[in-house]
């Protein structure tokens, strides 16, 4: 791995620059709460048309693909070797799916720029069962890096890589374990509101006001988990599961078990991306808001805990995945524009891009 890289140069780094004013959140809308429950809630939707793909996996489950619908990916598959059109692959946040608020967004602002689009769904995630008992976790970077490879072998294109809340920890913990082996599979990558410190992230989930989303979590979490288990008798303990108030109780019993965890502990720090942060080596924007409910900003990384590849913008506003943006009812399209316009700057990278540094700092 590289950690840190060499100085970008002048041309490169006003590139970056360009576009990356900070978020500033409307006056009607206060706190991190309001932020975030407005937004996957109440916020207008953009419509947004998918074809779905089914991939099997090496393991002989699956998992879907919902391919972003447009008069220029009408193929069955939306994948093209030819396309000069670059592909913006999006990873959901934990139980979201192509149908959440901040996909519809994206894919919503992919389309307008004529690139194409997939969501790609976790195990679980695309409303049917999964055949093995197992499920999604926060850091399967396994599962990802195979996702990924698959999907630039099928593509000449850029490939951009998004990942939204769990999505996003996922994705910035395998560009850390690849270190500059990365740049041959992504252009560029953005995360959103990603809980780089699980352990941070899972505390305050456990706690006040903040149980109202950990219910709202385990309401589909403990579905799921029960409904495996009668497809898999034995897995674990069906009282337990039911009995689960917060994220690391669950965890305890379903999650850190079924994916070679020892405890929630174990699988809340070996999990969280931060401590790889210094060694990615793909120019990649990190988008947190300081009063992000799911993560405490004190836990948000410093410049000197990331690369010189890492674009941080860290606004005072915005919650968790919300900031919207505009007079009311408002609209969630600061995030699609910010991210769309770090792709558009990361095409003028010279390949291979491995090494170079781009470390900005957005307040």
């Amino acid at each position: 791995m590289t950690a840190m890289g060499r100085v970008a140069d002048a041309p490169l780094t006003a590139a970056f620059a360009k576009g990356s004013s900070s978020y500033a959140a409307p006056v009607w809308l206060p706190g991190g709460h309001l932020q975030t429950l407005y937004a996957a809630l109440l916020a207008p939707r953009r419509h947004v048309a998918y074809h779905r793909e089914r991939w099997e996996t090496p393991d002989g489950d699956f998992v879907d693909l919902d391919w972003l619908h447009t008069a220029a990916s009408s193929e069955p598959s939306a994948v093209s070797r030819v396309s000069p059109r670059p592909l913006v692959v999006l990873f959901h946040g934990l139980e979201g799916c192509s149908a959440s608020h901040y996909a519809h967004a994206l894919m919503s602002e992919v389309a307008r720029e004529g690139w194409r689009g997939v969501v790609v769904h976790f195990r679980g995630c695309s409303g049917t069962p999964n055949h093995l008992p197992r499920a999604y976790h926060s850091g399967d970077t396994v599962e990802l890096d195979w996702m990924l490879r698959r999907l630039k072998m099928s593509s000449q294109a850029a490939l951009y890589a998004i990942g939204i809340s769990l999505g996003g920890n996922v994705l910035l913990k395998w560009l850390g374990e690849q270190g500059d082996a990365a740049n041959n599979i992504v252009s560029a990558a953005a995360a959103v509101s990603a809980p780089v410190d699980l352990m941070a992230a899972g505390d305050a989930l456990g706690h006040g006001f903040n149980l109202v989303y950990t219910t709202a979590f385990l309401r589909t979490l403990k579905h799921k988990a029960l409904a495996m288990l009668e497809r898999h008798p034995g897995l674990y303990d069906a009282a337990a599961v039911q009995r689960a108030r917060t994220l690391r109780a669950f965890d305890d019993v379903v999650t850190a078990p079924l994916h070679g965890f020892k405890d929630t502990d174990d699988y809340w720090t070996r999990a969280s991306s931060k401590p790889g942060l210094p060694y990615i080596s793909v120019p990649t924007l990190m988008i947190n808001a300081r009063n992000d409910p799911f993560l405490p900003a004190a836990a948000l990384p410093s410049a000197s805990e990331v690369s010189r590849c890492v674009t941080r913008d860290f606004p005072e506003q915005g919650g968790h995945v919300g900031f919207v943006s505009g007079r009311f009812p408002g609209e969630i399209t600061w995030v699609p524009r910010r991210v769309i316009t770090f792709m558009r700057a990361s095409a003028l990278l010279n390949a291979p891009a491995a090494g170079l540094s781009h470390q900005r700092t957005v307040t």
